[in-house]
């Protein structure tokens, strides 16, 4: 009796990370039988306290597809630098031909971005940042640019302990 009320607890606790799903893309293999199909899930995790994290997972059906992006994406997860509800500073992420721009913005600005750029940005924590997404708009190469830009970031006091300043000097 007591072990089944320890497991209840153990299953209502709040979970860590909220995860959404970005996209579900479904891929055709021709064999003899006819056509054999997999779906691949791309699945961002984070906190909204400046951790997040993205994954990607195939499988013959769909939920197992995003179970297993989402248990890779809590294995990615990095840690970004905020300032209040914005960035520190203007930054470009890149991956393969996807480009992102970030520029911090005025709070009650919101999040001005697309599709999986939003995504990336509103699990991080960032309410207030204006986006342009350049070259390719594939969710994947978008998602791996937004959070390379978001892994760039430093703040005044991380770049002044890297220089051994204070942050008056800089």
């Amino acid at each position: 009796m007591r072990q089944d009320q320890n497991e209840k607890n153990l299953n209502t606790e709040a979970p860590e990370f909220e995860e959404q799903v970005v996209s579900i893309n479904h891929v055709a293999k021709v064999v003899k039988g006819g056509r054999r199909y997999r779906f691949t899930a791309l699945v961002v995790v984070g906190d909204r306290k400046g951790r997040v994290g993205f994954g990607t997972g195939k499988a013959a059906e769909v939920p197992d597809a995003i179970r297993k992006a989402t248990e890779a994406a809590k294995k990615n997860v990095t840690t970004i630098s905020l300032v209040g509800t914005t960035i520190p500073h203007e930054v470009n992420g890149a991956y393969g031909a996807g480009k992102v721009y970030l520029k911090p913005a005025a709070q009650g600005t919101g999040v001005i971005a697309g599709g999986s750029v939003r995504a990336v940005l509103e699990l991080a924590g960032i309410s207030d940042i204006i986006s342009k997404s350049l070259g390719s708009n594939t969710p994947i190469n978008m998602v791996r640019a937004t959070v390379d830009g978001l892994s760039q970031l430093r703040t005044a006091e991380q770049v002044a302990a890297i220089r051994g300043k204070k942050v008056e000097e800089l």
